[in-house]
């Protein structure tokens, strides 16, 4: 095993590109309006499968139920991860209202 020197370490890599875009709040906003959508979207999905392979499962159509049983685990947890982030944005956003102006 080698062991390099740290000046092989080069500097570019960590700081920023100056040739990079900068983009703009209302972008940013746009963005994450965007991400955040598709977020809920998959999240729905999730539901929805789950929701189905469990009235397949009701219903006595051959369904594995180890498959049924993983997609509402699924389903689950991306609803309480998605409750968590959205319980620390409201968390965030409600600090910064406190800050002094």
């Amino acid at each position: 095993m080698s062991i390099h020197s740290i000046s092989s370490v080069n500097p570019g890599i960590i700081s920023p590109s100056p040739s990079k875009k900068q983009i703009s709040p209302s972008e940013a906003t746009e963005n994450f309006g965007q991400i955040l959508s598709k977020t809920i979207d998959e999240v729905n999905r999730a539901q929805v499968h789950s929701d189905r392979m469990t009235e397949k499962l009701v219903r006595g159509e051959n369904v594995d139920l180890h498959q049924v049983m993983i997609a509402s685990q699924k389903a689950s947890i991306t609803l309480q991860t998605t409750m968590e982030v959205r319980n620390k944005v409201v968390e965030a956003y409600q600090e910064i209202m406190r800050m002094p102006m």
